[in-house]
């Protein structure tokens, strides 16, 4: 994956180096960090020296995936920084051979509404994404779960 520069720094892919910077990271946004996976080869980052300006990761099921932990600090929202992390992250996950990204939020539906995501209920989600922690525990039952076909 290429990295791609912006004016604040360098998105790059996790290595297992930043792993306590991520989850300080999720946790300063209240973002989940109990289920993050061990690897994080599929999660797409803005490191700043010690600390994580933003994220985006990828758990992979075969060709389908879920996308989670897309956050950016605070005082680099509505900058496009979460939009260069996401586009990154479809390209990673096209990389891979994903066909199909599913993702749960209780907060950035619209977010993902305006970028071809459709809403849809808990029960048309496939198993292996039902069985993640995410969806079983981790996100409350009310929260939106979507979908997106890539092309």
């Amino acid at each position: 994956m290429m990295e791609t520069k912006n004016t604040i720094n360098t998105i790059q892919i996790a290595k297992a180096s930043h792993r306590a910077a991520i989850i300080d990271f999720l946790e300063s946004l209240h973002l989940p960090t109990v289920d993050l996976p061990l690897s994080l080869d599929n999660f797409i980052i803005v490191p700043d020296k010690e600390t994580i300006l933003g994220s985006c990761g990828l758990e992979l099921y075969g060709s389908i995936a879920l996308l989670r932990s897309l956050g950016v600090a605070t005082h680099l929202q509505g900058q496009g920084l979460g939009n260069l992390l996401y586009r990154a992250s479809l390209d990673l996950a096209q990389e891979k051979g994903v066909a199909e990204i599913y993702l749960i939020t209780s907060t950035a539906a619209d977010f993902f509404l305006k970028q071809g995501f459709r809403k849809v209920e808990r029960a048309q989600v496939p198993t292996a994404i039902q069985q993640t922690a995410q969806f079983t525990s981790v996100c409350p039952s009310s929260a939106t779960i979507m979908h997106k076909e890539l092309t």
